[in-house]
């Protein structure tokens, strides 16, 4: 993208990224937000992200540098990472009954918000399926239990009470939805913000990325049905999502379970699995953690760093 030669100086917010074509709330400006490209080959701008600017005409910019963040969600495997959104207030994991949510998948969402000290809630969309709803409410009521808010909630027949049981949770947050395929997600962002598919398909238009509308994160200001300064981030749905980003010790102190029992074992080394004199295990023998959330961790403890 050329830059006129007549350029000033500005920050702003990344609202939508897709590879190095970002869009750029810029600060005081109104109207539109900025087309905006990375300077070189710099790629790890996300959405939220607080970012110095070089402002040119035709609502142009170039990204000089990331301004200091305050935490940052991402998933990653073993050959790549991938930055989800930067700087935000809360991270909601959108989950149903139908289809079942994988629990697997929620620990590890909520794992990586842990570690990077971001408050999260499980927003448990469907309720008007009660059969369905039915099946995963004793898994729901455990996360309770263990400390996270489940707001249970019928986007789609219930969207008035549903506004009103999140308002509490997201009301002047920015909000990072997070949820599989098929969860509900898109229903939920449409009730928050009624033009969302419009500032969707103009978002990918802008970013060049056409029909292509699920593959990018993007913000949305949600003033509108929630109070002033409220903002939802949208992301792809997944199906994976890969921790190799975090350590061992990481993984265990994000489990709230666990957490009271670390270094009781017999061995300071010990990884909880079958080792003799862990503490972890007798725990889960004796009840006192739940037997399939330990199945979990050990299905994820491989993929970790040593």
């Amino acid at each position: 993208m050329p830059l006129a030669s007549s350029l000033t100086a500005g920050t702003g917010t990344v609202i939508a990224a897709h590879g190095r074509q970002l869009l750029v709330s810029v600060d005081g400006e109104t109207g539109p937000p900025r087309e905006a490209v990375t300077r070189g080959r710099r790629s790890d701008c996300c959405v939220g992200d607080r970012v110095a600017l070089s402002l040119a005409g035709n609502r142009q910019a170039a990204i000089e540098r990331l301004l200091p963040r305050t935490n940052l969600m991402m998933r990653s495997d073993a050959g790549r990472s991938k930055s989800l959104a930067a700087n935000i207030d809360l991270a909601a994991i959108v989950v149903s009954g139908a289809p079942p949510f994988s629990e697997e998948l929620l620990m590890r969402a909520l794992a990586v918000a842990s570690v990077e000290d971001i408050p999260a809630a499980i927003i448990a969309g469907k309720r008007d399926l009660r059969e369905a709803h039915a099946q995963i409410e004793p898994r729901l009521e455990l996360y309770e239990s263990l400390g996270w808010p489940v707001i249970r909630i019928s986007a789609s027949t219930e969207p008035d009470a549903s506004l009103e049981a999140l308002m509490p949770l997201m009301g002047g947050k920015t909000t990072l939805l997070l949820g599989q395929s098929g969860m509900g997600k898109s229903t939920l962002v449409n009730l928050l913000v009624p033009d969302a598919e419009q500032v969707t398909r103009e978002i990918s238009v802008a970013l060049s990325s056409g029909r292509h509308t699920t593959s990018f994160c993007r913000m949305f200001e949600a003033g509108k049905r929630l109070p002033e300064g409220s903002a939802v981030i949208d992301s792809p749905g997944f199906q994976l999502f890969g921790i190799a980003h975090l350590s061992r010790s990481q993984l265990m102190h994000a489990l709230p379970d666990f957490r009271a029992h670390l270094g009781q074992c017999r061995f300071s080394n010990c990884l909880h699995r079958n080792e003799p004199g862990c503490a972890m295990t007798e725990a889960v023998q004796a009840g006192r953690i739940d037997a399939r959330r330990h199945q979990l961790y050990l299905a994820m403890l491989n993929e970790t760093l040593t």
